[in-house]
C-alpha cells in the first residue's frame, strides 16, 4: 500500500517537471498546462483515483508556500503599497463574497444565503502562484506586481475567516454581524502575533548559536510549519502567522545568514516550492471526475452554466473593485496626505484582470463537511466543489492565457528603474571598496601586484558604472554582442575544465569548484 503511494507521488513529481519544461518551451504559464495535464490524466481508463486530502493541503503544502512568497515580498515596497494591498486583501474578498452569495442564493433553486456566503468564500481569493508565473515572462511595472503578491500573502486569510463564519451559520443557523466583526479581528490579531513571536525565537536561535548551513536550512523549513500550527491551535490565523514571521524573518536575513546559507536555502527552497505547486496544480486537474460522480439532482449541463454564470460573476467583481479603489484616494489627496504612487488605468485592469483562482480555493472547498452537525448531508457539496473548480479552470485559462496578449494590445509603459538603480549601487559599492583600499592598503598598493590589480578592476567597474549612468543604458544591440561575448568567454572555459577532467589533469573536487564559479558567473551575466 505504501508503494502505491509512493509510486503515484514519484509519477505526479516527474510529470510536473517534465510539464514545467514544456510550459517553459511553449510559453505558457506552467500552472495553466499542469490543470490542464491532470484533467486529461483524470480521463484515461485505468488511471487510479487521487483524491486530495484539504487537511495536506492546510497543513503540509500551505505553510511553506505562503512562508516562500512572505520571504521574497519587499517590505518596503509592502508597506508603501498597503493601502490598495489592503482593499483588495480584505475590502475585494468580503465584496466578492457577498455579491457571489446574493447572485447564487438567486440563480441556483434551494441554494440558501449562508451557503452563497461559504460559496463567496471560498472563490474570493486568488491564487499568488498562479499570478506570478504568468508574469514571470512579462514587462509589469513593480508596482502591479508588489500589489498582486502583497494581496495574495493576506486574502487567503480573510477568504477562510468568511469560510469559517458562514459555515458556523450553515451549522448552527445563527450569523450575528457583530460577533463575526469582533471575532475577525481576534483571529487576524493573535494570527499575526503567533507569528512575529515565533519569528522572533528562529532569529534568536540564528544569531546567538552556532548554526551550520544545514541547520539554518532545516531551521528555515520548520518554521513556517511551527507558525501555522501553533496559530491553528489558538484559533487564530494560521496564514496569517505565516506572513508575518516569513516577512520579519526576510528582513532581518542579512543579519542571521552567512553567505553559504543563504545559497543553500536559496537553492533548497527554489526546488521544494517549485515542486509543491507543481503536485497541487495537476492534482486540482485529476479531482473532477470524483466531483462530477457526486453530482446529484443536476444535470451537468445545468452545473456548467451556474459555474461559468458564477466565473464570469467574480472576473467582472473585482474589475468593478479595483478603478474605484484606485481612484478615490487620488480624489482625497487635497485632503488627505498620501504616499501612494499612482497607478494609470492601464495598470489598474491588469490587476483587475489578474484575479485567477487556485490552490486556497480547492482546499477550502475539500473541507467542506460531509454532514451538519445532525447527521444530515451537507446541501449541494458536490454541485458547490464542482462550482469552484470550474472557476478555478475558468479564470485560469481565460485570463491566464490571455494576459500577454492584453500586456501587449495595452502597450503597457514600464517605468521601473531597476536597472539604472542597479548601475548606481555598482557605482557606490566599487567608490566604496576603492575608498578603502586607498585609505587602509597604501603600502600593499606600492609593493604587491596583487592589489594594484584588484584596485584597478574595481577603478574600470566604477568608470563603466558611472559612464552608463551618465550616458543612459547601452542600446540593445551593444548590451546584446557584450552579453553574447562574456557567454562565449564562459563557454570556452567550460569546455576547457571539461578536457581537464576528462584527461584527469586536476582532482574532481577542483574541477567542480571551478565549474560552480562559471555558474555564478554566467548567472550574473545573465541576469545583468
Amino acid at each position: 500500500m505504501l508503494q502505491d503511494h509512493l509510486l503515484v507521488i514519484l509519477a505526479l513529481l516527474f510529470v510536473t517537471s517534465m510539464l514545467a519544461l514544456l510550459s517553459e518551451r511553449a510559453r505558457i504559464s506552467y500552472p495553466i498546462l499542469l490543470v490542464l495535464a491532470g484533467l486529461a490524466i483524470s480521463f484515461i481508463p485505468g488511471v487510479p483515483p487521487v483524491k486530495l486530502n484539504p487537511d495536506i493541503v492546510f497543513m503540509i503544502f500551505m505553510p511553506p508556500l505562503l512562508y516562500s512568497a512572505a520571504w521574497y515580498t519587499s517590505w518596503s515596497a509592502f508597506w508603501k503599497l498597503r493601502q490598495p494591498i489592503g482593499q483588495l486583501a480584505f475590502g475585494l474578498v468580503v465584496f466578492t463574497a457577498t455579491a457571489v452569495a446574493f447572485f447564487a442564493h438567486w440563480l441556483i433553486p434551494d441554494f440558501s444565503l449562508a451557503l452563497g456566503f461559504l460559496l463567496g468564500g471560498i472563490i474570493s481569493p486568488p491564487d499568488a502562484v498562479a499570478a506570478s508565473s504568468v508574469f514571470q515572462n512579462l514587462k509589469v511595472t513593480k508596482q502591479v506586481t508588489t500589489i498582486l503578491e502583497g494581496e495574495s500573502l493576506i486574502n487567503d486569510a480573510s477568504s477562510l475567516i468568511v469560510f469559517r463564519f458562514a459555515l458556523a451559520a450553515l451549522f448552527t443557523g445563527k450569523f450575528v454581524i457583530w460577533d463575526a466583526a469582533g471575532s475577525f479581528f481576534s483571529v487576524v490579531f493573535f494570527g499575526v502575533l503567533v507569528g512575529l513571536a515565533i519569528a522572533h525565537v528562529v532569529y534568536a536561535i540564528h544569531r546567538f548559536l552556532p548554526t551550520t548551513p544545514g541547520i539554518d536550512t532545516a531551521l528555515t523549513l520548520i518554521s513556517p510549519y511551527l507558525m501555522y500550527l501553533t496559530a491553528e491551535h489558538f484559533d487564530s490565523s494560521g496564514v496569517l502567522a505565516v506572513v508575518a514571521g516569513g516577512l520579519f524573518l526576510s528582513f532581518r536575513s542579512s543579519d542571521i545568514f552567512s553567505y553559504n546559507s543563504r545559497l543553500q536555502g536559496d537553492t533548497v527552497w527554489n526546488v521544494l516550492v517549485f515542486l509543491l505547486n507543481g503536485v497541487v496544480f495537476i492534482m486540482i486537474g485529476l479531482q473532477l471526475p470524483d466531483i462530477i460522480k457526486g453530482i446529484g439532482g443536476y444535470s451537468i449541463h445545468k452545473c456548467i452554466y451556474f459555474a461559468v454564470a458564477i466565473s464570469l460573476l467574480t472576473i467582472v467583481i473585482r474589475i468593478i473593485w479595483v478603478f474605484p479603489a484606485a481612484y478615490f484616494p487620488l480624489l482625497s489627496k487635497r485632503f488627505l496626505k498620501s504616499d501612494k504612487t499612482d497607478l494609470s488605468w492601464k495598470n489598474v485592469f491588469v490587476v483587475g484582470w489578474s484575479g485567477m483562482r487556485g490552490v486556497m480555493s480547492l482546499a477550502s472547498a475539500l473541507a467542506v463537511p460531509l454532514t451538519l452537525a445532525d447527521g444530515s448531508a451537507f446541501p449541494h457539496r458536490s454541485l458547490v466543489l464542482f462550482i469552484i473548480f470550474v472557476v478555478i479552470l475558468f479564470t485560469l485559462i481565460l485570463q491566464g492565457l490571455s494576459l500577454p496578449y492584453i500586456l501587449k494590445a495595452m502597450k503597457l509603459p514600464v517605468n521601473d528603474d531597476d536597472k539604472l538603480q542597479e548601475k548606481q549601487i555598482t557605482f557606490q559599492l566599487a567608490t566604496v571598496v576603492l575608498n578603502y583600499m586607498n585609505n587602509n592598503c597604501r603600502k600593499e598598493l606600492i609593493e604587491t601586484p596583487l592589489f594594484r590589480r584588484v584596485k584597478e578592476r574595481y577603478e574600470q567597474i566604477a568608470e563603466t558604472a558611472s559612464n552608463e549612468l551618465k550616458e543612459g543604458e547601452p542600446d540593445g544591440t551593444t548590451a546584446k554582442k557584450r552579453c553574447d561575448m562574456l557567454l562565449d568567454i564562459i563557454d570556452v572555459r567550460r569546455k576547457e575544465l571539461e578536457r581537464m577532467q576528462r584527461r584527469r589533469e586536476f582532482t574532481d573536487e577542483l574541477i567542480r569548484i571551478k565549474q560552480k564559479e562559471l555558474d555564478i558567473e554566467e548567472a550574473g551575466v545573465m541576469g545583468g
